[in-house]
């Protein structure tokens, strides 16, 4: 349980998908100009991430890694398909991601309306990918490394993490646009020049987590 809190714990002030790696910045951007949207598509990404990333976990510790396959048969014994694995990946996030539309467009059709053209663009969040190509890293960590996953629960410790992080940020800055439309902004800096520098301010403070030493 110590392990799976500091994963959690980690992967939402530490290793933040939109403040430490800038990763899914198109639709965290295009999509935070309002709270209840930008709640519905941070739901959308923790879900689709909570049911991939374990999906892909178990593809490459049971399919992919070299003698992954080794229960086959002794002629399968060194046969890696780790350059599978991108292609694997996207796959499923791809199907995961045409599952939640369906399920958005029949029971919240108002979401589904006003998260247009970024709800499919889930499929090719780069954060999600970005998790999936993380946790494949961390897999081969020695089990004395905070950062290593070494079983189902460290994964979706993880996946839960990446999520909500991804959410405290985007409705985070919503917030703060939501806020902003009643202020007098420059009419130079009205829009996305406004927005950057709200998101750089808010990068450079989560920077103070990153000094945070999680055993």
């Amino acid at each position: 349980m110590e392990n799976f809190l500091n994963i959690f714990v980690r992967s939402i002030f530490v290793d933040n998908m939109i403040f430490a790696f800038f990763l899914g910045m198109c639709s965290y951007l295009a999509v935070s100009k309002n709270v209840k949207t930008s709640i519905g598509l941070g739901v959308a990404v923790t879900f689709v991430l909570l049911i991939t990333l374990p999906v892909n976990y178990l593809l490459q510790v049971y399919v992919l890694n070299e003698g992954a396959l080794s229960w086959l048969g002794e002629g399968f014994a060194k046969l890696d398909l780790s350059y599978l694995s991108f292609i694997l990946f996207i796959a499923v996030i791809a199907a995961i991601t045409q599952l939640v539309e369906m399920v958005v467009e029949k029971y919240t059709p108002a979401l589904y309306a006003s998260l247009g053209i970024f709800l499919p663009l889930i499929a090719v969040n780069c954060a999600i990918m970005g998790c999936a190509l993380f946790m494949q890293q961390r897999i081969g960590l020695p089990a004395t490394d905070p950062k290593a996953l070494t079983s189902i629960a460290d994964v979706l410790a993880y996946a839960l993490g990446s999520g909500f992080g991804w959410i405290l940020a985007i409705v985070g800055l919503a917030a703060i646009r939501e806020k902003m439309e009643y202020n007098a902004v420059p009419a130079t800096l009205k829009g996305l020049g406004i927005t950057f520098i709200v998101v750089g301010l808010m990068a450079m403070a989560f920077l103070c987590f990153s000094g945070l030493k999680i055993n």
